[in-house]
């Protein structure tokens, strides 16, 4: 029953995908995110991530920051540039440096988490324009990513 549950909110995340941003996803990343969320049933309840707290590793979906938003002020008091290497995490504390690997291509890139999102289901982190740049995710606007924890730093 949970795994049903699992691909369906999958399948949900991936169609909103689709409608928001007018591209598609490839059959190919389709397959590893759902292989990915099935994965996570082992490891923890959300379906959008995947966490192996002794490896500090996660996996799931990466997007782009509009460039609207470049020049606001981000939730941690910080201005957002698309120039900078940079990003976005739900819970993160801001200042975590993150290294993003592009599981398609493994392009990586190390970014400092600045803000909270990303506020789209089955995302896992927004990444600023210079950082989807480097792991060659810019032009699709997402990406099936794995994220590493590489230093840590508390909020506050």
């Amino acid at each position: 029953m949970q795994t049903t549950k699992l691909v369906f909110i999958v399948m949900i995340g991936l169609a909103m995908i689709d409608f928001s941003t007018g591209q598609s996803l490839s059959a190919a990343t389709t397959i590893k995110i759902a292989e990915l969320s099935f994965a996570s049933t082992k490891h923890t309840e959300s379906p959008a991530l995947f966490i192996d707290k002794p490896h500090k590793l996660m996996d799931g979906l990466a997007s782009v920051y509009a460039n609207k938003f470049s020049g606001r002020k981000t939730t941690s008091g910080q201005k957002f540039w698309q120039n900078e290497l940079t990003a976005a995490h739900r819970f993160l504390p801001f200042g975590t440096k993150v290294r993003v690997t592009n599981i398609c291509n493994s392009q990586s890139v190390e970014v400092s988490i600045n803000d909270r999102g990303p506020w789209r289901a089955g995302r896992v982190i927004d990444l600023s324009g210079a950082a989807a740049a480097k792991i060659g995710m810019k032009k699709n606007g997402n990406a099936l990513v794995k994220l590493e924890i590489i230093s840590e730093m508390s909020e506050g």
